[in-house]
């Protein structure tokens, strides 16, 4: 295995897989996490009774594909939490891959092993999912540039389902250039041109920050958004309340997930971690008429943000409530954090608006990120976004 020191493969022979010589994204070297198909390679899930019936992949998963034919080189499959039903990092059956930005702590899940890998100088890029966190999380805890997709953007083919009217495809990168040079390849032009200008804050946000270390190293890093513009933030409440969000998002994403995964669940038997089994028993319990109310409310919350936003608004609040956690944490520590931790992510996953987040803090010797929340289809412009801001 290459690098076995950073948890952060699959233990998987290497397959030369053709690639464009000549292209946008020729030279830089790539890592997919290991739900996305790739010729050549087994799709095992972060799960080992789904390894061991995952023969090779005759095809390559849609996007991966655009990628290698812009001159990519994929060097592997990058490890990922049990079924990507976690934030932490942790896979009780491949271990806690390495946070190259602070050592001591979690790296974030589940697209734990493509962030360790970037976040360690393995790979320039790394492909993610983002279903409830996926990809902002990690980014966060690792220094790293991560969006979340306007839901339904990027095609999905040939992917593991988890929920899916949640489940988003997603990268990482360290600098917002080369950020950007995977945007231009994987992104159409976004349908509408108009500056993203008018920033808002919202207290009932910023109040999710575990404490004033948190709250002193966000203020500045969120006035550098604005600076970067030479604009300032309107602050206003939010207009629905926080927990009717992260409601609305556990158990709709709970319901779908066990549409998707329980009947193998249920025939396969695999051996789960507790946080992984409690929360696809979770769903099993919600019923129709349950998801049914809850889509009837994460519908009126998304009504209210789009009109919150409008064309040109920028939600500005922070991704995760602190740096990563510690190794050391206990799982009931961990637990509520991530709890913590999805009221504030949930707002992208309820509404499917796009998310970026960027490494622009730092407590506790630790990356802590900025996120930027805009308006349905601004993917590109938020990236144009990162490299204004991170010049």
């Amino acid at each position: 295995m290459k690098n076995p020191e950073l948890k952060a493969w699959c233990d998987y022979p290497e397959v030369d897989l053709p690639h464009a010589k000549d292209g946008p994204l020729s030279g830089l070297v790539l890592a997919v996490k290991d739900i996305f198909q790739v010729a050549g390679y087994p799709n095992g899930w972060g799960q080992p009774t789904r390894l061991a019936e995952a023969a090779p992949d005759t095809e390559t998963q849609s996007v991966v594909q655009k990628m290698l034919d812009a001159g990519i080189e994929v060097k592997g499959k990058s490890q990922c939490e049990e079924l990507c039903f976690s934030l932490t990092g942790v896979n009780q059956h491949y271990g806690a891959p390495m946070n190259g930005a602070a050592l001591d702590r979690v790296t974030g899940g589940s697209s734990s092993g493509s962030v360790s890998l970037v976040s360690n100088g393995i790979v320039d890029v790394a492909t993610g999912s983002d279903t409830g966190g996926s990809v902002r999380a990690p980014a966060s805890y690792c220094g790293l540039i991560g969006l979340r997709t306007t839901h339904g953007r990027i095609s999905l083919d040939r992917t593991m389902p988890l929920a899916k009217s949640f489940d988003c495809f997603g990268w990482f990168a360290k600098d917002a250039e080369t950020y950007a040079k995977v945007g231009d390849v994987v992104l159409d032009d976004d349908v509408s041109s108009t500056p993203l200008r008018r920033f808002l804050g919202c207290p009932d946000l910023d109040a999710l920050l575990l404490g004033d270390a948190e709250y002193m190293a966000y203020a500045p890093a969120a006035e550098r958004v604005e600076n970067t513009y030479d604009a300032e933030r309107e602050f206003v409440p939010l207009p629905f309340d926080i927990m009717d969000a992260y409601w609305a998002f556990r158990k709709c994403q709970a319901y779908e997930s066990w549409q998707s995964l329980g009947d193998w669940i249920t025939t396969r038997k695999p051996d789960l971690g507790p946080g992984i089994r409690d929360r696809f028993e979770f769903g099993r319990g919600i019923t129709h008429a349950e998801f049914e109310k809850q889509s009837g409310i994460r519908l009126a919350i998304r009504q209210k943000l789009d009109d919150m936003l409008g064309d040109d608004g920028v939600l500005v609040f922070p991704t995760v409530p602190s740096a990563a956690p510690l190794k050391s944490e206990n799982e009931d520590t961990l637990q509520a954090f991530r709890e913590q931790a999805l009221q504030l992510l949930c707002l992208s996953g309820v509404s499917g608006l796009p998310q970026i987040t960027l490494p622009l803090a730092e407590v506790y010797d630790a990356p802590m990120g900025v996120s930027l929340l805009g308006p349905r289809g601004s993917d590109k412009r938020l990236i144009k976004m990162a490299q204004d801001i991170l010049a």
